[in-house]
């Protein structure tokens, strides 16, 4: 797999994952309503663009045979040496294929580089992808519930992870 930075001509690459993802993450987890909600808040056209051009928020692509089956994004906190994982989806067919987990030490070895010394992200509390964070070695370190409109909330934890300053090599990511 090839995994590279995104730019906004990858928005609808971007979009395809996230609407053929999220039904499958949140099921039973979402109503239908929340899903929809979320989905035009987070990842329409104006909002990525946002995203991708107005914030220090950076995205990845994984790529396996020419066609983007995940991506992540991440973020510095600012004034700290924190960095967030704001996103981290792979398409239904790809899970257990070890595609998160490329991109997860992506982001890891990119921050590690920049000098991040904690890297956090938040989970549903009901979403069985807590289990492969932990075993990437995070924790839960709290409770956050997000208050994102229209009557809806996340109800996440927030999980956490020291980064050795031992770099790995992300040469065979790129």
């Amino acid at each position: 797999m090839h995994i590279r930075y995104a730019k906004v001509e990858d928005i609808e690459t971007i979009q395809t994952i996230a609407k053929n993802t999220w039904p499958v993450a949140y099921a039973g987890i979402l109503t239908n309503a929340q899903l929809a909600y979320m989905l035009e808040l987070i990842y329409s056209t104006a909002a990525l663009t946002h995203q991708l051009n107005d914030t220090a928020q950076r995205f990845i692509l994984g790529i396996e045979n020419d066609t983007a089956v995940g991506f992540a994004s991440f973020s510095p906190v600012q004034n700290t040496s924190t960095f967030h994982i704001n996103k981290l989806y792979v398409l239904p067919t790809h899970q257990g294929k070890n595609v998160g987990q490329q991109l997860l030490l992506f982001v890891e070895d990119a921050i590690r580089s920049e000098g991040a010394a904690i890297i956090t992200l938040n989970v549903n509390r009901n979403n069985s992808a807590i289990y492969f964070y932990e075993k990437m070695g995070y924790y839960i370190d709290c409770e956050e519930d997000i208050n994102i409109g229209n009557g809806f909330f996340m109800n996440d934890y927030v999980m956490k992870k020291s980064i050795s300053t031992t770099t790995k090599s992300i040469d065979a990511f790129v």
